[in-house]
């Protein structure tokens, strides 16, 4: 075997292993999860899973890294449409939760990760996105629209706390109580993160008495 197919062929058995162990974890969790098991599905040896892997959990940290959803959902905010900041953010807001949709069998691997590990493998998945989410932040807050003086962080972490929760919160509620929440309850969402939940004294001076 040659140099080149050599590296072919580990490469090969790594996305064999990385596959195999994804779909187990999804279905059994991590502890739940035993290497023969892998080794069995992914059609390796078990020296073939420590050629690449340290351990089980250096395989786990490799899935959740790799196909954790935030990781697609940071390029895909660069297609967020609107010249002001309220339609940009209503534009992000939109394409975020559409993507985890897509992905919903991806945001288990969140849900172990929190559960399993306390979430201790959380910073690094950080180190890994937050650069883009900055990036797409200064885009869309650089919109027209004044902003209150809150540094990029805040304003980025409460965008993908606020919408990453009301996807889970949706897929909590019942079909039958969805109307409670009318027919766009995302675009109050938005607004909340916009402008909070009370009146400004601007509004509140042009209430009735």
């Amino acid at each position: 075997m040659t140099p080149r197919s050599s590296r072919i062929e580990s490469k090969a058995t790594r996305s064999r292993v990385m596959e195999a162990a994804f779909q187990l974890f999804l279905e059994q969790g991590y502890h739940g999860t035993a290497l023969r098991q892998i080794v069995a599905r992914a059609g390796v040896t078990m020296g073939g899973i420590y050629n690449h892997f340290a351990s089980k959990e250096e395989l786990w940290v490799a899935v959740f890294l790799g196909r954790h959803p935030l990781n697609q959902l940071a390029p895909l905010m660069q297609q967020v449409e609107g010249e002001t900041i309220t339609a940009a953010v209503h534009s992000a807001a939109r394409l975020m939760v559409a993507e985890l949709g897509r992905q919903d069998e991806l945001v288990k691997l969140m849900m172990i990760e929190v559960v399993e590990f306390n979430g201790r493998h959380m910073p690094m998945l950080m180190d890994l996105v937050l650069p883009a989410f900055m990036e797409t932040g200064q885009v869309i807050f650089a919109k027209t629209g004044r902003l209150r003086p809150l540094p990029m962080p805040i304003l980025i972490r409460a965008f993908v706390g606020l919408f990453f929760s009301y996807y889970m919160t949706d897929k909590m509620i019942p079909p039958q109580f969805q109307s409670v929440f009318g027919s766009d309850s995302l675009s109050n969402f938005v607004d909340v993160y916009l402008h909070g939940i009370l009146v400004s004294s601007e509004e509140a001076s042009k209430e009735p008495a």
